[in-house]
C-alpha cells in the first residue's frame, strides 16, 4: 500500500473514530450541584462520558471541564484548569464535541501545553486536521511487524538491548539515577524524522532545561515538545500523555519515523488514579484503581508500525519506580505490556557510571528477530560474563573467591573493567551503530587482561 492509499485509509478510520465520540442529540445543559475535592457533580446535564463541558461561573467567567463518570442522573466532571470562583447552580453548558486537538506540520519546532496551546512565546499555531486524543485504532494485522534496528546513538543499547523501529521500551529508574540524560541523548542522536517529547507531571523547572539544554535550538527544529506539569489538574496531565501520542500518530501517517519520547507514564497513571478515586473507584493495588490498569494499553497500544508499514512510531517510556522498587503496580503492568525493558541502577549511578544500565535486568523483546547471530552471540557472551560477576561481587569484593577455583568467574572478573568501559558513554558523546557493533565484536573476542594490547 503506497503512502496516498495508507493516508486513504487513515482518513476512513479517523471519520470512524469521530463518529463513534459524537454525543448523543440532543444536548441538555445541566446545574453544578456539588464539588468535593477536584471533582464537579451536575444534575440535568445529558451528554457522553469525554464530552467536554463549559461551566458558567458569575461574572461571566468560563471553565473548562470534562465529563469523566456519572450515577444515575448525576454527572461527575473534572475542570481543566482553576475550578476558583464557581458557585451552587451555576450552568453546565455541553459544547457537543468530544475532546480533540487541530494539529498539522506547524507543530514541529514548538513547545504546547497538554490542551494544545503554544506556551513558547511564538505565536498561534495553524491547524486545520481535527484529531481525537483517544487515538485511532490499527488492526493489529495491517500493522507491519519489527524488522529494522533502530539507531539511538547510545552504544549500550545499541549493541546490547538493541530497539527495532515501531518497538516500545520502558525506562524503568528511581529518581536521580540519570533517566532524564539518557532520554536527552537519545533524543540528539537517534536517527529519527520527527521527535516527539511529552513531559507529563514532572518538575516545571525541568521544562526548559530540557528544551534550551538538552534539545536546543537545532533539535527542536525536528521536535513537538508537550508539557503538562505537576502542578496541572489531573486531567491536562492525563490529555498531555494522549496529546503526544496523537501527535506522534499525526506524522507517522504522513510516513514519517517517529521517536516518541515520554517521561513519564507513571505519571499518567497517577493522573488516572486521582480522578478515579474522585470519582469513588475503589482502590485496588497500592491504592491505584482498576481503570488505571486499563489505561496504559490503551495509550501504548496506539504506538507501532503504521498501516501496512508507512511511517512508525518508536517510544521509550520512563516508569518511575517509588523507592526503587522493581514490583510497583504501574512498573509491573507496564513490563506487560512493553516490547522491553531498559532498568537503571541506582549503584551504578552512584558509582558514577553514566547511563547507569543494568545489563542483567534489562532486555529487548525484539532483538532476537533483527540482529544478526553474530550480534547476538557476542552480546549473550558479554551478558553472562556480566551476570557472572554480579552474582559473585560479594564474594569477590571481600576476598573471599581465590583465583583460579573456577575459570568462568576468573574471565568475569577479568572483563568487567572492559565491560564497564563499554557501558559507560558521556552524555555529549554519540555512537551510531555500525561502531557500537565493531566495539562489540572487539570486546567480545577480547583475549588479553586490559592492560595489554586488545
Amino acid at each position: 500500500m503506497n503512502p496516498a492509499e495508507n493516508q486513504q485509509r487513515w482518513s476512513h478510520l479517523l471519520q470512524q473514530k469521530r463518529q463513534h465520540l459524537q454525543p448523543p442529540e440532543p444536548l441538555v445543559e445541566g446545574r453544578l450541584t456539588r464539588m468535593v475535592g477536584l471533582t464537579l457533580e451536575a444534575s440535568g446535564l445529558q451528554t457522553a462520558v469525554g464530552s467536554q463541558c463549559e461551566i458558567l461561573a458569575p461574572g461571566g467567567h468560563q471553565i473548562e471541564a470534562e465529563v469523566v463518570g456519572f450515577s444515575g442522573e448525576h454527572s461527575f466532571l473534572m475542570a481543566m484548569g482553576d475550578s476558583r470562583g464557581l458557585v451552587p447552580g451555576a450552568r453546565v453548558r455541553p459544547t457537543g464535541h468530544a475532546s480533540e486537538i487541530k494539529i498539522s506540520n506547524a507543530f514541529l519546532g514548538r513547545v504546547i501545553d497538554g490542551r494544545g496551546r503554544p506556551i513558547d512565546g511564538k505565536g498561534p499555531i495553524r491547524a486545520q486536521t481535527s484529531v481525537p486524543l483517544a487515538g485511532v485504532p490499527i488492526n493489529p494485522l495491517d500493522r507491519q511487524v519489527i524488522s529494522q534496528p533502530l539507531d539511538v546513538g547510545v552504544r549500550a543499547i545499541n549493541g546490547m538491548l538493541t530497539v527495532g523501529r515501531g518497538q516500545r521500551m520502558g525506562l524503568f529508574a528511581g529518581t536521580g539515577v540519570g533517566k532524564s540524560i539518557l532520554l536527552g541523548m537519545m533524543t540528539r542522536f537517534t536517527s529519527a524524522d520527527v521527535i516527539v517529547i511529552g513531559l507529563i507531571g514532572e518538575r516545571g523547572r525541568e521544562v526548559k532545561e530540557f528544551v534550551q539544554e538538552i534539545l536546543g535550538e537545532a533539535g527542536l527544529k525536528r521536535a513537538v515538545v508537550v508539557v503538562a506539569p505537576a502542578d496541572s489538574s489531573p486531567l491536562v496531565r492525563m490529555h498531555g500523555a494522549m496529546l503526544a501520542t496523537s501527535v506522534a500518530e499525526y506524522f507517522r501517517d504522513q510516513g514519517q519515523h517517529v521517536l516518541l519520547l515520554m517521561d513519564s507514564l507513571t505519571r499518567y497513571a497517577q493522573a488516572q488514579r486521582e480522578i478515579g478515586l474522585s470519582i469513588a473507584e475503589p482502590p485496588a493495588t497500592k491504592g491505584y484503581p482498576p481503570s488505571v490498569f486499563a489505561r496504559i494499553p490503551q495509550l501504548v497500544e496506539r504506538v507501532g508500525n503504521g498501516l501496512h508499514g508507512v511511517g512508525s512510531i518508536t517510544a521509550f517510556y520512563t516508569v518511575l519506580t517509588e523507592g526503587d522498587d522493581e514490583n510497583d503496580p504501574v512498573a509491573d503492568a507496564a513490563r506487560g505490556i512493553l516490547d522491553g525493558h531498559i532498568l537503571m541502577s541506582r549503584r551504578l549511578a552512584d558509582m558514577g557510571q553514566y547511563p547507569a544500565i543494568d545489563l542483567e535486568k534489562s532486555i529487548s523483546r525484539v532483538m532476537p528477530s533483527i540482529t544478526s547471530d553474530r550480534q547476538q552471540a557476542a552480546s549473550q557472551r558479554i551478558r553472562h560474563l556480566y551476570s557472572l560477576y554480579e552474582q559473585n561481587r560479594d564474594l569477590i569484593n571481600v576476598g573471599a573467591y581465590q583465583a583460579g577455583s573456577n575459570p568462568s568467574i576468573d574471565e568475569a572478573i577479568r572483563m568487567q573493567p572492559r565491560i564497564a568501559e563499554f557501558m559507560r558513554q558521556g552524555m555529549n558523546e554519540s555512537c551510531n551503530m555500525a561502531t557500537s557493533l565493531q566495539q562489540l565484536n572487539a570486546l567480545a573476542v577480547a583475549q588479553k587482561p586490559l592492560n595489554e594490547t586488545a
